[in-house]
């Protein structure tokens, strides 16, 4: 009853137009919808996310230059007076809904290699696509501080276990392999460590320092398992001598520090150069892949209490419950393996398969979504990148958009 005397309090003030961006089947183009938000929160104007409401709308208080933007972008939006918005307050009011006040836009950062691939990472295409600006950073950059200017950072498709994406038994005479790989030794040697491997590791430490003091972090596919394998080895040899020159332990196993990974425990390393998989968290295992088909393979999002959990709720605001799943170097989660306290956002209720997951970390989260592209379901190395214009209303790739409006909400005081 209060929040609804505020609403009308507000509408009293003459703000008595909105604009009404619906995320239900009826918009034309989801993943536009959210750069548009995100430029409007640039504009200094606040944008209003409506939880569970017609797949998450947004709305804002009618502006020229806002509508103008809408069109621009192609995406479907209503003009709504006082009392069309007061129906909808009500609507939440009285339902697993809730407002979201998003104020600011985040500064966002991809860390990804400068000489990266077209089918390198899901995440650049989907902010390139909705037009949402980013910044590029790589080894050197956060070795010299620079993470602290960014709220969200997302981790492209890397392997910071520094075995160059176990890609060995395949490609190690390709040339984009061999290129890669002296790029990582020089950059590594530059930076003062013997080894990639050391290097990566002490680079995912910095990561998880930047977490803990309050950074947004979102990972995919392999950057999720290698990163967290890499915390659990910071002072172990786990890479194969045919990475380093230099012998492996061979007591890794008895040496793997579960309690300074962020989202796994209890996993066992592959080390072999041979398999292609970093370890038994992968799921179903690349190394022994069980390919359904497009057709069959499918996880469903959970439904969280919008007003008691809004923040898994803003992670999965969808048109849609069920998604289709998509592959990837780490498809999904083995749940036996994801510590107990983190929180678990989509699944294949079938099998032991998680696909996203959140926890917290000191001040700050982190999101993990399995799978490489989620309009690519079986993605190889050389494919051509995802046009996504031909998806542009793909629920897998809302997902990754959800993740870069959730650090601009105000924060509320927890109802529990």
């Amino acid at each position: 009853m209060i929040r609804l005397i505020i609403y009308l309090f507000i509408l009293q003030l003459g703000l008595s137009q909105k604009i009404l961006i619906p995320m239900d089947q009826t918009q034309k183009n989801h993943l536009k919808a959210y750069g548009t938000a995100f430029w409007t929160l640039n504009q200094g104007i606040n944008v209003e996310w409506i939880l569970n409401y017609r797949g998450g709308a947004f709305m804002v208080d009618s502006y020229p230059e806002v509508e103008k933007e809408c069109r621009i972008r192609g995406i479907s939006y209503e003009i709504i007076g006082a009392e069309k918005t007061l129906i909808i307050y009500n609507e939440v009011e009285i339902n697993n809904m809730d407002v979201v006040l998003l104020e600011k836009a985040p500064k966002i950062a991809i860390y990804t290699p400068p000489n990266k691939q077209p089918w390198d990472d899901a995440v650049t295409l989907a902010l390139t696509y909705a037009e949402v600006p980013y910044k590029t950073v790589w080894d050197e950059e956060v070795f010299n501080g620079v993470l602290e200017e960014y709220d969200w950072l997302h981790l492209h498709h890397e392997d910071f276990t520094g075995q160059y994406g176990k890609f060995y038994r395949n490609y190690h005479t390709a040339d984009w392999y061999v290129s890669q790989k002296q790029q990582f030794e020089n950059v590594a040697q530059k930076l003062g460590f013997s080894s990639v491997h050391n290097q990566k590791k002490a680079l995912a430490q910095m990561i998880k320092n930047y977490v803990a003091n309050g950074g947004f972090l979102f990972a995919m596919c392999s950057a999720t398992d290698s990163f967290d394998i890499a915390l659990s080895v910071s002072n172990v040899d786990a890479a194969h001598s045919v990475f380093d020159g230099t012998p492996i332990d061979n007591q890794i196993q008895k040496q793997i520090n579960y309690e300074n990974s962020l989202a796994f425990s209890d996993f066992k390393i592959i080390s072999d150069p041979m398999v292609y998989e970093y370890s038994d968290i992968d799921y179903p295992p690349s190394n022994d892949v069980l390919v359904r088909g497009a057709e069959a393979d499918y996880f469903s999002l959970f439904e969280f209490s919008a007003k008691y959990d809004p923040v898994p709720t803003m992670l999965t605001q969808n048109h849609v419950p069920v998604i289709k799943g998509f592959m990837g170097q780490t498809t999904g989660f083995h749940r036996d393996k994801i510590k107990k306290h983190i929180l678990i956002m989509g699944e294949d209720k079938t099998t032991p398969q998680v696909k996203y997951l959140h926890g917290n970390y000191g001040k700050g989260t982190f999101t993990f979504l399995g799978g490489h592209d989620p309009e690519d379901y079986q993605h190889f190395v050389g494919d051509p990148q995802t046009d996504l214009s031909l998806h542009q209303n793909s629920p897998g790739y809302r997902l990754i958009l959800n993740n870069i409006l959730f650090p601009a909400a105000k924060k509320k005081e927890r109802k529990t």
